[in-house]
């Protein structure tokens, strides 16, 4: 049996990523282990969000984005209200393979984000070479028009101490290239918009 709070977080995943039922089901099961295949479609069901909408033929066709090697990920964080208050749900998709994994958190800090990224790191079986994040202070300085990976792996080879944002700090120690969006732009980070 699901939870009121267990269904607000299964039906904000399903609207947010727009995944199939079987990678909803691989993505939510460590976050809520008891969640079984027939009961999130009971839950999808429920809620009306059982079946994902039919493509259309009639819209002009997309670009499809350029081919990357597996290990490209989009990360982003999204509010998901529930009847005990609001929590941050943090999700993550491989561009290629569409590996997802998700976690939920009462804040948003740059710590929790580079602990979701730590987190990340322990749960996919291959090598993470790039994130791709908004310009949102949970993953990067404000102000700083990008991301400071470069220079933070830079001061790490030269032996410096140097003052670095959490995340991007994780990312130049896994040797992670960090990429961000333009600023209002949040399709350029579709795979988890």
């Amino acid at each position: 049996m699901l939870s009121t709070e267990e269904e607000a977080v299964i039906v904000a995943f399903r609207r947010y990523t727009l995944l199939p039922l079987d990678d909803c089901l691989y993505a939510l099961q460590p976050t809520i282990p008891h969640l079984s295949r027939s009961s999130l479609h009971r839950c999808l069901q429920r809620h009306g969000i059982g079946r994902l909408p039919d493509v259309e033929g009639d819209k002009p066709a997309r670009k499809k984005f350029k081919a990357y090697p597996i290990g490209y990920f989009h990360i982003d964080v999204a509010e998901v209200r529930t009847e005990q208050g609001k929590l941050h749900m943090f999700v993550a998709i491989d561009r290629t393979s569409k590996f997802a994994f998700v976690e939920l958190h009462e804040k948003a800090t740059t710590a929790v984000s580079a602990d979701f990224l730590r987190h990340l790191l322990d749960a996919v079986p291959y090598k993470i070479h790039t994130v791709l994040t908004d310009n949102g202070i949970q993953f990067t300085t404000p102000g700083a028009g990008g991301s400071a990976v470069p220079l933070i792996k830079e001061a790490m080879a030269a032996g410096e101490i140097i003052w670095a944002h959490a995340f991007e700090h994780t990312c130049a120690k896994a040797d992670i290239d960090h990429r961000t969006t333009k600023p209002r732009h949040p399709w350029t980070n579709g795979q988890v918009e």
